[in-house]
């Protein structure tokens, strides 16, 4: 009995992972998001017991935005892991609304998020931001400076030593593979931003490779 009752409290808890982002984040929980079907493939796998898996994505949200909430949506969590999807307002606002992040401003908001994320043990995953237009590469408008800012994020995460989930680059060649009309959006979005089923899918594969 004494040997049954010490088993039973060296049960791991469940590691809480928590999704750190904008709308496409946010969209993420609901039926047919990335972190349903995440959830998903983890009960297919009768792994679902092992994780906590928490969405904390807000429409609209830029760099600067995540790191004035973190806090209260992720710190307060106290996640095993933080997987940061960040970037396309701060590309996207820049024409759309004129309210964008410039690019050292976007590096030094987002070293700050890694920062204050390590100093709590918490393992952090970057991903680069998908697309913005699914036309091929170079051909969308704001092309250039979502490659750039992607630059950034994969230097941030080598400088880091974070995991880092590419994709814009798997964006960019699903497109080249399979974009035979050039088309804007309907290809992995529904509207060159926000997933479709094929992505949601595409990134809860990912996702899956990277939980720890």
């Amino acid at each position: 009995m004494v040997l049954v009752s010490i088993a039973g409290t060296m049960r791991q808890q469940p590691k809480t992972i928590v999704f750190f982002g904008d709308s496409i984040t946010e969209a993420g929980v609901q039926p047919g998001g990335y972190i349903n079907l995440l959830q998903q493939r983890l009960e297919q796998q009768n792994r679902a017991g092992g994780y906590n898996l928490v969405g904390a994505g807000i429409s609209g949200n830029k760099v600067y935005d995540l790191y004035l909430r973190m806090e209260a949506d992720v710190l307060a969590a106290k996640p095993t892991m933080v997987v940061v999807y960040i970037g396309v307002n701060d590309v996207w606002h820049k024409s759309l609304l004129r309210t964008g992040t410039d690019a050292d401003k976007f590096e030094a908001f987002y070293q700050a998020i890694i920062k204050k994320l390590q100093q709590q043990n918490i393992e952090v995953v970057l991903c680069t931001p998908a697309a913005i237009g699914e036309q091929k590469q170079g051909q969308n408008p704001m092309d250039k400076d979502l490659d750039a800012y992607s630059a950034i994020i994969r230097q941030l995460a080598s400088k880091n030593k974070c995991k880092l989930v590419d994709l814009r680059e798997m964006f960019v060649n699903y497109s080249l593979a399979n974009n035979s009309t050039n088309m804007y959006a309907g290809m992995l979005t529904t509207d060159g931003v926000h997933l479709n089923p094929k992505g949601n899918a595409l990134l809860a594969e990912q996702f899956l490779k990277i939980l720890p």
